[in-house]
């Protein structure tokens, strides 16, 4: 690093205005990350499909990504601290191939005293209280704003954001003693976290810096995030089947895994606070109190048939309460939330009850090593959504709805197989690597297991994998797609382990996730950019200049190459403006649609206006203003009455929740009790989906259509011989 540079950066450290002495020690890089960061480069520079060096222009991307994951809202660093940094700008490419990583961690380091300052000022600011009267109002988004040009600007920025809280708090019914205890111990449990990070925390948020200014979908997954990426890829781990969350400064159990160590032993609760954590034979405990949540999961986690011993604060005993003792064998735990689900929807319509199946799949899920040792009982999303489509087969449901909403893809050849299930044999998708070579997809089923009909839901969140699916079944003419234009990542990638590149026993190098191929649908088009455009859209709250691949400045453009030959197995040309006048005339006449409307429009609004008041008389009308709309909408919604026509105790009850749930408490997560936290959320989860009703709506639509004119249905499910079926577009 120059001496200027150096120079700045010690002078701005030895100049801190607070809290100098509580600033933990200067995080060093190791001698692995710089030998990684190294390592990274000659693949990325090599191997990657958008060939890009690593030089200066390189390296002024990734200082200005660095600086935006760093810092997006310009609320830490001032203008001159980034003046500051002014000679690092193009000497990044430099630092990571002399294995030399003293300047992204140098920078780190001041961020983190910035950090202290800053929320030590908040601290103070919580003495003096605030005038709620005066007229003034605060920036809710500041990534286009400029960085504050002093001090002054700065503390009167963070005095609004603190004000803000208060205020949120105030009109949530807290009293200001209160509000200061919240609000403290909120404040120090941001500031025991900066004093938590730890150097592969800074070298993976560096290293993502690069690897994303290459190109969005590539990352750098150091040990413990690849095996967090392996865990979801096969959903499974071994340990003790309880999920954690953090909940002020312990580590509390937030749900038990059925069947687990921890569900079977009946001596954990939800709620319960784990204070220490050791393994069986052991001298002492380690005492986990203040623990980042990662770290006490590696504690607890490790190989089948050992032994972990807890100490719990039980979920009734006050802070200064007995701990309580407990021994469990660690066992292979299947995590369950991401699997494939199902559910029936009943439509009736003209006095005939349809029944519709749904599928939800989160992820394309498949545990590779289990497959390559030739398990019988691998896990995969195709094998649990054929089992369930057999399921389904004998309930008689009339068609089935693949739910896609924000599964961000997984394993290719699992969306491959899955179109199989719905297409029997044929091309899926298409792969140009970065030589230019194709490759087809096929998905080899002898014939389709499902033939009634389907469709696909999905959203801005379905991603990958769910778009070479969705965009299968879209093209074969195999069924409906409905919801809104979905992500548009239209690229491939593949895990580098760069420990087996370097024949490493030990996980120290972490892998690359790294952009190799592009995908391309059998019709030659691409999802890239642009998504998987529905068939039927419903309305979206989704802002694509914010989310999806349109938001990156560096995505792949989007691209065509020649189609293939493919045998549709039907056309829905035809059917398809029938169900939109249906769809249309449904929902004009529905009121969920009517709210969902109105609160598009609010949202759109609030995003043009990026300010809330200050002003308390203008928060609480507006408060008052949504809490009556909540409360006529809930008054209108369908409610079990009595012969009086009153509602009943539990009608009440749960109208008091739903309202309870959706309004705001001032609170973050981790400050709220676990079990309210729990209740909350399964009060959101139980209200009205009205997306997923409205496409198996559309699908009963469908199995109407067919059932009343044998032409169109003859047209739908085209059957014909091959030569009738082959198309080329």
């Amino acid at each position: 690093m120059n001496r200027n540079l150096w120079a700045f950066l010690l002078a701005a450290s030895a100049s801190t205005a607070y809290a100098a002495d509580s600033a933990p020690p200067a995080l060093l890089p190791l001698a692995q990350q710089a030998q990684a960061a190294k390592l990274s480069a000659e693949i990325l520079t090599r191997s990657h499909y958008k060939k890009v060096a690593l030089d200066d222009a390189m390296s002024s991307r990734i200082f200005d990504r660095y600086l935006k994951d760093l810092d997006g809202e310009k609320i830490f660093f001032m203008q001159s601290d980034i003046d500051g940094f002014s000679g690092v700008r193009s000497k990044l490419d430099d630092a990571i191939y002399r294995d030399d990583l003293q300047m992204p961690f140098a920078i780190f380091n001041l961020y983190q005293r910035r950090i202290i300052e800053r929320l030590t000022y908040s601290q103070e600011l919580l003495k003096k209280g605030f005038d709620f009267s005066d007229k003034e109002t605060y920036q809710i988004e500041r990534e286009k704003s400029p960085w504050p040009a002093s001090t002054a600007e700065l503390r009167d920025l963070w005095r609004k954001r603190v004000k803000s809280d208060w205020l949120r708090l105030k009109l949530a019914g807290s009293e200001d003693k209160a509000i200061r205890t919240t609000l403290a111990k909120r404040y120090e449990h941001a500031l025991a976290g900066a004093r938590k990070v730890k150097s592969e925390d800074v070298f993976q948020l560096f290293m993502n810096a690069y690897t994303m200014s290459i190109e969005p979908h590539t990352n750098y997954l150091g040990p413990k995030a690849s095996e967090e990426f392996d865990i979801s890829m096969r959903l499974s781990l071994f340990g003790i089947g309880a999920v954690l969350s953090e909940n002020e400064e312990y580590t509390t159990i937030r749900e038990l895994v059925p069947g687990g160590p921890a569900a079977l032993s009946n001596r954990l609760k939800v709620g319960d606070r784990i204070a220490r954590v050791g393994e069986a034979g052991s001298a002492a405990l380690t005492d986990v109190v203040g623990w980042r949540i990662n770290d006490v999961v590696d504690l607890i986690r490790g190989s089948k048939g050992s032994q972990v011993v807890l100490e719990i604060l039980p979920a009734a005993a006050g802070l200064d309460g007995k701990l309580e003792r407990v021994s469990l064998v660690r066992d292979k735990i299947n995590v369950a939330q991401q699997a494939a689900k199902k559910s029936i929807i009943q439509t009736k319509n003209g006095g005939v009850t349809r029944q519709v199946g749904v599928i939800s799949l989160p992820v394309f899920y498949l545990d590779f090593d289990a497959r390559n040792r030739g398990d019988a009982d691998f896990k995969s999303a195709t094998r649990d959504v054929a089992r369930l489509l057999e399921e389904l087969k004998k309930d008689n449901v009339d068609s089935v709805l693949i739910d896609l909403r924000n599964n961000g893809g997984g394993a290719l050849t699992e969306a491959v197989d899955l179109t199989g299930l719905f297409i029997g044999k044929g091309p899926v998708v298409q792969q140009r690597n970065s030589q230019g070579a194709v490759r087809i997809e096929n998905a080899e089923n002898a014939a389709p297991l499902w033939d009634k009909p389907v469709g696909v839901l999905i959203n801005r969140g379905s991603a990958s994998a769910s778009e070479i699916f969705a965009a299968a079944i879209q093209d074969y003419g195999r069924g409906v797609i409905i919801g809104e234009t979905s992500f548009g990542k239209g690229t491939v990638q593949t895990l580098v382990n760069l420990d087996q590149m370097v024949k490493s026993e030990k996980p120290r190098f972490g892998e690359l996730k790294m952009t190799v191929a592009q995908f391309f649908r059998v019709n030659g088009g691409t999802t890239q950019l642009r998504g998987v455009v529905p068939d039927i859209r419903l309305p979206t709250t989704t802002d694509g200049e914010d989310f999806g691949e349109s938001s990156y400045a560096n995505a792949l453009p989007w691209t065509q190459i020649p189609a293939v030959t493919y045998r549709p197995a039907g056309d829905l040309t035809e059917l398809l403006p029938m169900l939109r006048l249906r769809h249309d005339a449904r929902i004009a006449k529905d009121k969920e649609f009517a709210y969902l409307m109105e609160d598009i429009a609010e949202i759109q609004a609030k995003r043009k206006a990026n300010v809330i008041s200050l002003n308390e008389a203008v928060r609480r009308k507006e408060r008052e203003a949504q809490e009556i709309k909540n409360k006529s909408r809930i008054a209108t919604r369908e409610a079990p009455s009595d012969k009086i026509g009153k509602k009943t105790e539990q009608a009440e009850k749960a109208g008091a929740a739903s309202a309870s749930a959706f309004q705001d408490d001032g609170l973050q997560s981790n400050e709220r009790n676990v079990i309210a936290n729990l209740a909350a959320e399964k009060a959101r989860k139980d209200a009205k989906d009205i997306y997923l009703n409205e496409a198996a709506e559309i699908l009963a639509d469908e199995m109407e259509l067919l059932k009343s004119n044998t032409r169109l249905a003859a047209q739908v499910q085209a059957r014909g011989t091959p030569a009738q079926r082959d198309k080329s577009q």
